[in-house]
């Protein structure tokens, strides 16, 4: 079993466990990039991490002042982890896990949970994360998903450098930033 660290917030150098083959985390630069990115929406956020893995994108989005975080893993092995992660930062209390691929739980969970203002359907995530494994069209197909029928206002994805994924249209928006062989694309429901 492997470690990294929280970077910032109030768990801020606090180790959490990776398991090793299982997932592929993100480096601490890449996460610390997608953080400064996202750092305005998580005082108090609702966030949801998919292909969560080790929990460190949601875990380091609740150490920086985010209020609940749905993780949403499928290998059973991993979610030992994850929850013992939860555990080790008492967590548990903040966090919900659940059991299921990424876009099965979006098609069963994702529906907007109120309206805003105008009365247009509000979603459901204030931010979410996205890790999924290179090379198997997941990326994808999440993106997709979430302009179809956006889950959260702020969804970012984590892929392999050569893979573009589709841009958002106004009045979403879409943003990717290169981090050597990774690349983040951050998908907003507004401009």
């Amino acid at each position: 079993m492997g470690e990294l660290r929280i970077v910032a917030g109030a768990w801020r150098g606090r180790r959490i466990a990776v398991p090793r083959g299982a997932v592929r985390p993100t480096s601490d630069r890449v996460r610390e990039a997608w953080m400064s990115i996202v750092a305005p929406a998580l005082d108090g956020a609702r966030v949801l991490d998919l292909c969560a893995g080790s929990g460190a994108l949601g875990l380091e989005a609740l150490s920086r002042g985010a209020k609940h975080a749905d993780f949403v893993e499928k290998d059973p092995k991993v979610l030992t982890t994850l929850r013992a992660n939860l555990a080790t930062l008492g967590a548990e209390a903040r966090a919900t896990v659940h059991r299921s691929e990424a876009g099965r739980f979006l098609e069963s969970e994702a529906g907007p949970v109120a309206s805003d203002a105008a009365g247009a359907p509000a979603p459901r995530w204030d931010v979410a994360f996205a890790d999924p494994p290179y090379h198997y069209g997941t990326a994808t197909a999440l993106a997709e998903r979430w302009l179809r029928a956006p889950f959260a206002a702020i969804f970012g994805i984590e892929h392999e450098a050569e893979l573009t994924l589709p841009d958002a249209v106004a009045p979403a928006s879409s943003d990717r930033r290169l981090y050597g062989d990774t690349a983040l694309t951050i998908y907003r429901t507004g401009p």
